[in-house]
C-alpha cells in the first residue's frame, strides 16, 4: 500500500511539472489560453496587469480559485481524490512560479498543439492514477452528479466561456489557437485515460466473494453476478458486472490485481443507465 501511495505521488508530480512546462514554455508566451482553471488564471493574471496596477502571478491564482473548490470536493465527490487533485493543483503553482517564462518557438501554431499535447499528458496521467487537476473536474463531477447530465457537457460550457472572454478581451484569433489547443488536448487525454464518463466492467473471477466486499468497501457500487463456465476448461466461474464512473477505475484495477490477479476484465462504454446509480 505504502509503495502504490508513493507511485502515486511521483506521477501527481510528473503531471505537475508537465502541466507548468506547457503553460510556461509553449501557451503562456504565445498568449494561448488553457482550459479550465489554469485557463482561468491565467486569463484573470493578464486582465489584472494589463488593467490594474496588480501584478499577480498565475500560479498564485490558480491556488486561490482552487481552495473552495477543494472544499467542494472534499464534501461531494471524495476525500483521496480531492486530496491528491489538491496536491497537484499545489505542486503545478509551484512549478508555475520557479520554471522561467520562455519562448521556445515563435509560431503560434506550433505553440498550442505542443502546449496542449504536453498538457494533456500531465493531465491524463494524472487521471489515470485515480486524481485529478483539480478545479473544473471537480466542479463538473459535482454539477453532473448533480443534474445527471454528462461531465462533458459542463467542462464543455465552462471552456466556452475561457474562449470567448479571451475572444473578446484580446482578439478572436488567439482565442482558435486556444480552441486547437482544446482540441488537441482531449484527444490525447482521451488516448491515455478515456473518454467515456461511464463504464461498465465485466469481471470473470474464481474469488467472486472476496472480489465483491471488497469493491462494495471501497466503491460503494452496485454488482451483479452471473454464473458462468470455462467453454474450453469447463470449470465454473462467477461475472461480476458493475458499472462505475471514470474516476473509479484506477481503484477497481487495483483492487482486482490484489484479489484476483488472474481474473479477466472486460471494460466498456456505458451510453447510458436506466434505473438508480448512486451519485454521492
Amino acid at each position: 500500500m505504502l509503495w502504490l501511495q508513493t507511485k502515486k505521488i511521483v506521477i501527481v508530480v510528473a503531471g505537475a511539472l508537465l502541466n507548468a512546462i506547457a503553460m510556461n514554455l509553449f501557451l503562456i508566451p504565445a498568449n494561448v489560453y488553457s482550459s479550465g482553471f489554469t485557463g482561468i488564471a491565467q486569463l484573470l493574471s493578464r486582465v489584472l496587469s494589463d488593467h490594474t496596477p496588480l501584478h499577480v502571478s498565475m500560479g498564485f491564482l490558480l491556488l486561490v480559485l482552487n481552495i473552495p473548490v477543494a472544499i467542494l470536493g472534499w464534501m461531494k465527490v471524495g476525500k483521496s481524490f480531492t486530496i491528491y487533485s489538491f496536491l497537484s493543483v499545489v505542486l503545478s503553482s509551484l512549478f508555475l512560479s520557479i520554471i522561467p517564462i520562455t519562448k521556445v518557438s515563435h509560431d503560434i501554431l506550433l505553440n498550442a498543439v505542443f502546449g496542449g499535447v504536453i498538457l494533456a499528458v500531465g493531465v491524463g496521467i494524472t487521471l489515470k492514477w485515480g486524481a485529478s487537476t483539480g478545479g473544473l473536474d471537480i466542479i463538473a463531477m459535482v454539477l453532473s452528479r448533480m443534474k445527471d447530465k454528462p461531465v462533458g457537457t459542463y467542462m464543455f460550457i465552462l471552456n466556452g466561456f475561457i474562449i470567448a472572454t479571451a475572444g473578446l478581451l484580446y482578439g478572436w484569433e488567439k482565442a482558435l489557437y486556444t480552441l486547437v489547443t482544446l482540441y488537441t488536448s482531449t484527444r490525447i487525454i482521451d488516448a491515455i485515460h478515456t473518454r467515456h464518463e461511464k463504464l461498465t466492467a465485466m469481471i470473470i473471477t474464481k474469488k467472486a466473494d472476496e472480489l465483491k466486499k471488497e469493491i462494495q468497501n471501497k466503491l460503494v457500487r452496485g454488482i451483479t453476478m452471473v454464473p458462468a463456465k470455462g467453454a474450453f476448461s469447463n470449470e465454473p466461474r462467477d461475472m461480476l458486472m458493475i458499472v462505475i464512473t471514470r474516476y473509479e477505475l484506477f481503484d477497481l484495477e487495483r483492487i482486482i490485481k490484489e484479489v484476483d490477479p488472474k481474473a479477466f476484465t472486460n471494460i466498456i462504454e456505458t451510453a447510458g443507465i436506466y434505473g438508480f446509480f448512486r451519485k454521492d
